[in-house]
């Protein structure tokens, strides 16, 4: 009785196809190679292995039992079924399969998410099959989903603290600072120290990197994590405070804001392409990284 299937099986049942499509031992000496005897061995091999007659050989001819007719058909989809899994894995070789789930820092430059669909473009033109899906979220949440492995790859303005996280520099931001319409420092051309050192500044709960802001004023009554909170506070008129540059440009455009001393009140923040460090990247995230640090290899326009 046939209870697993062997290597030395599949050979057997490869002659025996044979011989059925030949229709008989004799033609198919010459198909398969070899003499009518070793045929018949085989073929008794089989018959064992089986635990019944697959076919009726003798002066009336050759032809196949019912059971026989049975295994042809069988082993025709047995066959079948093993080429179509040879040709996909033959095809899963060199195909990048999976999932991807990205981290982005929210509010980022039209510039940077240019480069970002650059890089997917180019991912998408490899051979591949990659669910892929993109979150945005603030720093913090972006690191808590790479240590809880959410996520394999972040963007972000990163402290650079997590032991367990890997960093690597992709592009520099300009952060400068404003005020609005609304506000006194508006139509002040030149604000002295003592004037920003007065106004109330939006404060950033998230700045673990060490301060660099060359103004920290010492009135604070608003707090925000989020550049579109900023941005509000911004536009009441009753605070200032420091926006990526590339999001207080469109303000400014429209008389809505305007920058304080932006030749010597701003400062740039270094975004990275994170990490974990202790998990194993598969081939389609190194190759997304790739992908992605190709993206970022010239400057930014500013």
């Amino acid at each position: 009785m046939l209870s697993q299937l062997r290597d030395l099986d599949l050979q057997l049942l490869r002659l025996f196809v044979t011989v059925a499509e030949c229709g008989g031992f004799s033609a198919a000496q010459g198909e398969l190679g070899v003499g009518q005897s070793t045929i018949s061995t085989q073929m008794a091999k089989l018959e064992t292995r089986l635990g019944f007659r697959l076919c009726e050989r003798g002066k009336a001819g050759f032809r196949l039992t019912p059971k026989g007719e049975q295994v042809l058909q069988a082993t025709r989809r047995l066959f079948a079924a093993i080429d179509s899994f040879r040709h996909e894995a033959q095809g899963m070789a060199d195909k990048l399969i999976g999932e991807l789930h990205l981290g982005l820092s929210e509010g980022l430059a039209d510039a940077v998410l240019e480069r970002i669909a650059q890089a997917i473009g180019r991912f998408r033109q490899r051979n591949q099959a990659v669910q892929i899906e993109l979150i945005t979220a603030m720093p913090a949440e972006l690191e808590r989903r790479l240590l809880q492995n959410q996520l394999q790859l972040a963007v972000g303005y990163f402290a650079g603290q997590q032991a367990a996280i890997d960093y690597r520099p992709l592009f520099q931001e300009r952060q400068c600072l404003y005020c609005a319409s609304t506000h006194p420092l508006f139509t002040n051309p030149a604000p002295t120290p003592e004037d920003l050192r007065l106004a109330d500044r939006v404060h950033h709960p998230y700045r673990l990197f060490p301060p660099r802001e060359p103004h920290l004023s010492e009135a604070s009554s608003a707090q925000t994590e989020q550049v579109e909170g900023a941005l509000a506070f911004i536009l009441s008129g009753q605070h200032i405070g420091y926006l990526p540059e590339h999001i207080g440009a469109r303000w400014v455009a429209r008389g809505r804001l305007r920058a304080l001393l932006p030749g010597q009140l701003r400062f740039e923040v270094g975004f990275q392409l994170a990490r974990h460090r202790g998990q194993h990247p598969s081939d389609a995230q190194q190759a997304f990284e790739a992908d992605l640090l190709a993206s970022f290899q010239s400057p930014l326009n500013p």
